[in-house]
């Protein structure tokens, strides 16, 4: 046959990449071979991440009642005592606590709650942390009374306000503050009390996650002093859209608006209110909607709960947010799991982690939250190297080099240089995006896209993960699909290994350049996508990790039809945070 021309290449190359089909020599020639049956178990160090949240040691799941207080920023989270396993069959799960100063370095202490009276025998479970008064912390946490796992809400009040880092918490002697005895509500499904929030009448009040008569609903509760509570006789807010809602967080955002809003102080006209829910014991989703002070009720923008989005569409659950009153911004972060075998959990001596901070706001026209990692994490950055005016066409793999590929903070803008050739976009899709980023992924040619970043990737493209976009053009305006595809990330067996995913609108006759910003942590890929649109984590495990030899491999790619141009790709190194014990 004829010479391959540079340009074929370069598609064959991409072809093998995104397919991570391993290259074997057969007579000179090329072909596809399977993946390695016998790849080994994931046991390396090197999975632990450097950068994002986790303990020394140990599980953790939910982060609960994080806030900042004189100076210091308090993060509080489950955690089990006694190893890197589920804590679900032992029930002695605790409140872990760190603190920090930036959000990126941690003190680890002692636990702040722990199971040892009868209204938390069998676990202190999660809830939320706030300041009343201005200078009083209040915690308030589900605990469970006993193996039928019925709950009731506590409180827990710092024993010294002058210990800078809040070491010792004693319980409040009226617990539990609000019990499970409402009629239609499953004493087993009550749980995850929220911050407090202040009404126009003065009194405090919070949402408790539940299931009543069968569906979601976020009970509200009032209180003069935050120790004495009373049920308001309709909930915040209800739907048929899941069985139970849990991990609840409520508050105020203003169109347009990075600053964050005091949920114990009045909240300005013009503001939108979030509830955001964790659905189906995995999803956490949010609703935007106003705050009805007459009915004291939530009144959501869109009941259609198939068209609720998601706060981050990969593996983040959980999430809890604050105001942070030294930099006036509102802060989210959320549990990340392992997805390797929980054998493997035990045998590496931790598991869980936490998504990066991110400050959140809401988007111009007050439609969607958007996510951008705290500024802080900047500190951590080194050997920054900086291409400009690259020109990506069909088939393009341009390797991003003079970085430490393990742990690495990615910004790259794509310029489309024609907006004609979009396929057309099916509204159909947004019921099931990650189906469609399997269907859709990075082998698949389109019109524009996909194109966007080829990371971890092993020296013979066994492994990788790959993050890109597709844009679509809808009777309105233009969709934009972000999939995080994991399916070739490792060639170690039995891990999950999904394509996530998710849509943002996007005017391109304004705007042009589509952001991506990818945080590379040995085992996790955080991305956000349109300047925080959406917002994808993820964990992968590469067996390439455990080879000293070799350091993987980071690409920008294009594999759609049009040219596309990279006007900026900045990218760093990262240092190891500290956290220490």
């Amino acid at each position: 046959p004829p010479l391959l021309d540079a340009a074929a290449v370069d598609l064959l190359l991409l072809h093998v990449c995104l397919h991570s089909v391993r290259p074997c020599s057969n007579g000179g020639g090329l072909f596809f071979c399977p993946q390695s049956p016998n790849a080994p178990s994931i046991l390396s160090s090197k999975d632990r991440t450097a950068y994002h949240f986790q303990p020394p040691k140990n599980w953790i799941n939910d982060p609960c009642g994080p806030m900042y207080y004189n100076g210091i920023y308090h993060e509080f989270y489950q955690y089990n005592p006694d190893g890197s396993f589920n804590p679900n069959t032992s029930y002695n799960i605790v409140w872990g606590h760190s603190v920090s100063t930036d959000l990126v370095n941690w003190i680890t202490l002692e636990p702040a709650i722990e199971p040892d009276t009868p209204n938390d025998i069998k676990g202190c479970w999660s809830g939320s942390a706030t300041i009343v008064s201005g200078d009083q912390p209040v915690i308030i946490y589900t605990g469970v009374i006993d193996i039928e796992k019925h709950q009731v809400q506590n409180i827990a009040l710092p024993k010294n306000r002058s210990d800078p880092y809040l070491r010792e918490w004693t319980k409040a002697g009226n617990n539990p503050v609000i019990q499970s005895g409402v009629p239609g509500l499953n004493s087993g499904q009550f749980r995850d009390p929220t911050t407090g929030w202040i009404g126009p009448d003065g009194l405090w009040r919070i949402a408790v996650g539940a299931q009543l008569n069968g569906y979601g609903a976020a009970l509200l509760y009032k209180s003069e002093d935050f120790l004495n509570w009373t049920r308001v006789d309709h909930p915040l807010y209800s739907s048929n859209a899941s069985i139970m809602f849990e991990c609840l967080d409520f508050f105020a955002v203003l169109p347009g608006s990075n600053n964050g809003l005091d949920m114990s102080s009045a909240i300005p006209n013009g503001a939108k209110h979030v509830l955001k829910m964790g659905m189906n014991f995995g999803e956490d989703v949010y609703v935007i909607g106003v705050y009805d002070l007459k009915r004291d009720a939530f009144v959501p923008d869109t009941d259609d709960s198939r068209l609720w989005p998601r706060i981050d569409y990969g593996n983040f659950y959980a999430s809890k947010t604050f105001f942070d009153s030294k930099h006036g911004r509102r802060i989210i972060w959320a549990w990340t799991t392992e997805t390797d075998s929980s054998s493997d959990d035990i045998a590496k001596g931790w598991a869980g982690i936490y998504s990066f901070p991110r400050t959140i706001w809401l988007d111009n026209d007050g439609k969607r939250l958007l996510q951008w990692p705290v500024e802080e994490i900047e500190s951590l950055r080194r050997n920054e190297i900086n291409h400009q005016e690259l020109e990506l066409k069909k088939g393009d793999l341009f390797e991003i080099k003079g970085i430490d590929t393990l742990q690495a903070d990615i910004e790259i803008d794509f310029e489309l240089t024609s907006i004609d050739d979009a396929d057309p976009f099916n509204p159909s899709w947004l019921f099931d995006t990650e189906k469609h980023c399997q269907e859709a992924d990075a082998s698949v040619h389109g019109g524009i896209g996909p194109f966007g970043l080829v990371i971890l990737a092993s020296d013979n493209m066994e492994e990788h993960t790959v993050v890109h976009f597709r844009v679509y053009k809808s009777q309105k305006n233009y969709m934009i699909l972000m999939c995080s595809d994991l399916r070739r990330s490792s060639l170690t067996p039995g891990l999950d290994t999904p394509a996530y995913g998710g849509f943002f609108e996007f005017d391109l006759e304004k705007e042009r350049k589509i952001s991506l910003r990818t945080l590379i942590d040995r085992s996790a890929v955080e991305s956000f996508g349109g300047g925080g649109r959406v917002c994808i984590m993820a964990r992968v495990y590469p067996v390439s990790l455990v080879d000293d030899d070799h350091q993987p491999h980071v690409y920008a790619f294009n594999n759609g039809s049009a040219t596309v141009r990279v006007p900026h790709l900045r990218a760093w190194s990262m240092r190891r945070a500290q956290v220490s014990a």
